[in-house]
């Protein structure tokens, strides 16, 4: 199953669960409703019927409507509450799980070993870096929470980090990505949400029977019929409680099992060894706590885990994953049926903290040598969408050693980040540079200035194909930035980015990649649903697209018109033309990108392939041409891995106007 196939799998998974709630829905109802006809036919006479042999009494009709609604209105309230509760993303789920963000800038060897296997993945399949939850938990688990990839997170528990090697963590790690690049992770919240409304009506009868406790001394003779009526009613609530978490736990077991099947499979894909993630479930088998978490709520979130968090009743009925053996022998049909055992928890060697592969030669190579001698085969990245490979790890691996230390340090540190990427956005011209410092001195800090100066130079020094690693690795950072700080940089870098009167493509793409993921995660700006079906329907939006990406790629008229006409013949758009040079602006571009994220998944390849034979028409693709080309594909929701196979050349065409 290819990335966009899964996406639409996840939508479909959607319906399903709306589907399963709803008939949830409607079995709580006919429920609660027996019970009121119960509760009411005792109060009113005394005896228990059901009716007069003539269908339900006028009584019953009266009282089925409203109980219908008030169940419901009971039931979508607690989901919506749900729902509000976990609305800051996967921040919330690893912190209600006890989780603690580890700080980017941790020298901790457990700490640095995770942060580095996490960077490496994100970077080797596109998205951006998620923070990191240590979990205070002996058992060997992990997560991923979110609503979308600018704010997930990953939660680790401190056992799998002692446990397992760097090879079985980066297995883990990949499980988890998948699950991220899936759309399993949104699923997860939204399941959660339904869950919890599910379960309400058991605990209304609950908090029922605490109050009627009370009551039960002074009550009278009519007094004692309400209260043994509500008694009744209390109970009948707690046994439809237990009705509604049967439902429950069966409709997590149903969506969430294959699920996993496709996860280990993905990280068996993306780290090409069978040893990684097999060998955490052994380790997971042979260790007494097992995968089993300890916080009060571990139940809520059972679904979302790497492996089985809590044990349950009739678990292979409930269980939200298929057993460790299962899963073992569908990664390693070879195994011998033997766990591993576990040992004695220990720092990690400098090998395993350090990023693993930064002697190698190539690594040092990164930011002088162009990978790759052969002509420029963009469609490859557009191929490997959702399923990077192990030949992406390697390079993200050697891009994130090329890194000099200190800029590294910087991508770390709240101040220094975003003296970082304001130092991306200094230019070389006086007076436009004059207007960006005066700028800087007037709306932030001064310490953030003083970084700035002093990190402008080695920025203005660094190998281009370093930008975007760069923008992914401050992302952690940014994240820890409170709203008002992060509109004060918001305003910072829009105002440098304008202080010349125009948008650059770099400009351009930092705000796709930037900004637009950092609003995401403040609430500021919320993806669209998916709505059009056919390219027709966004026709002038794919015409902007792809016209300024010919132009942004060649120089020449001519070269770029050719360059169109190969994009819209590989997916067979002859309906397209180009747009003249002059009638086209990033700014416009904006609105276009805007409206093609409402593409249905399966579309947006095919948009996606047409620039990638665009850029790549002449048999060459600068640095630019790839940059624009991963931050459209990350604007459609398509995290693009790096390009490793492609001859570039280090600039693009101007644009002109912009």
């Amino acid at each position: 199953m290819n990335f966009f196939e899964a996406q639409d799998r996840a939508r479909r998974s959607t319906l399903w669960l709306v589907l399963l709630f709803g008939l949830a829905v409607i079995g709580l109802i006919l429920l609660t409703n027996l019970l009121v006809l119960f509760v009411l036919t005792y109060q009113q006479s005394g005896l228990v019927y059901l009716g007069n042999g003539s269908g339900l009494t006028p009584l019953q009709w009266d009282t089925f409507i409203p109980v219908a609604l008030a169940v419901s209105v009971l039931i979508a309230g607690g989901s919506l509450f749900k729902m509000l509760q976990l609305a800051g993303g996967g921040r919330v789920v690893a912190e209600t799980l006890g989780g603690q963000v580890i700080p980017q800038n941790s020298n901790d060897a457990l700490h640095r070993k995770i942060l580095n296997v996490v960077e490496e993945m994100a970077i080797a399949s596109g998205l951006p870096v998620p923070s990191v939850y240590l979990l205070e938990e002996s058992g060997i688990n992990a997560f991923a929470a979110g609503w979308m990839p600018s704010d997930a997170v990953i939660g680790i528990t401190r056992g799998a980090v002692q446990q397992l090697s760097r090879e079985e963590l980066q297995g883990v790690i990949a499980h988890e990505f998948s699950h991220i690049l899936n759309g399993d992770m949104r699923l997860n919240v939204r399941l959660t949400g339904v869950l919890h409304g599910i379960l309400l009506l058991g605990l209304l009868g609950y908090y029922l029977m605490r109050s009627l406790r009370y009551a039960r001394s002074s009550r009278s003779k009519s007094g004692g019929s309400v209260i043994a009526g509500l008694l009744v009613l209390a109970l009948g609530l707690i046994v439809i409680g237990y009705v509604g978490t049967f439902f429950g736990n069966w409709i997590k077991a149903l969506v969430s099992r294959q699920r996993e099947y496709l996860a280990d499979s993905s990280a068996v894909q993306f780290t090409r060894s069978r040893d990684s993630i097999a060998g955490a479930l052994k380790k997971i088998g042979g260790l007494h706590h097992g995968s089993r978490l300890q916080a009060p709520a571990a139940a809520e979130f059972s679904h979302a885990y790497f492996a089985q968090g809590v044990s349950s009743f009739a678990e292979s009925l409930f269980s939200t994953h298929p057993p460790l053996a299962t899963r073992i022998r569908r990664i390693d049909p070879r195994w011998n049926g033997k766990f591993t055992p576990p040992k004695p928890p220990a720092a990690p060697p400098v090998s395993e903290v350090v990023n693993a592969g930064a002697d190698n030669a190539g690594a040092r190579q990164v930011t002088t040598a162009v990978i790759g001698a052969a002509v420029a085969d963009a469609l490859w990245g557009i191929e490997h969408i959702g399923n990077p490979s192990e030949a992406h790890v390697g390079y993200a691996r050697e891009l994130l050693a090329a890194f000099p230390a200190d800029l590294k340090a910087e991508t770390q540190d709240p101040y220094g980040v975003r003296a970082l990427i304001y130092a991306l956005l200094i230019q070389p011209d006086g007076a436009v540079q004059k207007r960006q410092w005066d700028l800087l001195r007037a709306q932030d800090d001064a310490g953030v200035y003083a970084k700035t100066e002093r990190l402008t130079p080695v920025v203005a020094a660094l190998d281009r194909r370093l930008r975007l690693p760069l923008m992914d690795l401050s992302l952690p950072a940014l994240r820890t930035l409170t709203l008002p700080q992060y509109q004060v940089f918001k305003n910072v870098v829009l105002g440098l980015m304008h202080a010349d009167n125009k948008i650059s493509l770099g400009e351009w793409i930092m705000q796709r990649l930037l900004l637009h993921r950092l609003d995401e995660m403040h609430g500021l700006r919320k993806r669209p649903p998916a709505r059009y079906s056919i390219l027709g329907a966004v026709k002038d939006e794919s015409e902007q697209l792809l016209s300024l990406v010919a132009y942004a790629e060649h120089s020449d008229d001519a070269a770029a018109a050719r360059a169109f006409d190969a994009g819209r013949k590989a997916i067979g758009a002859g309906a397209l033309n180009i747009i003249a040079r002059k009638d086209l602006s990033l700014l416009r571009l904006n609105d276009a990108v805007d409206k093609l994220e409402q593409l249905k998944p399966q579309l947006k390849p095919r948009l996606l392939k047409a620039c990638a034979v665009c850029i790549g028409a002449d048999g060459r693709v600068s640095v630019d041409g790839i940059e624009l080309l991963r931050a459209l594909a990350s604007s459609l929701d398509c995290p693009m891995p790096p390009v490793i196979g492609a001859a570039q050349t280090s600039a693009s065409a101007p644009l002109g106007s912009r």
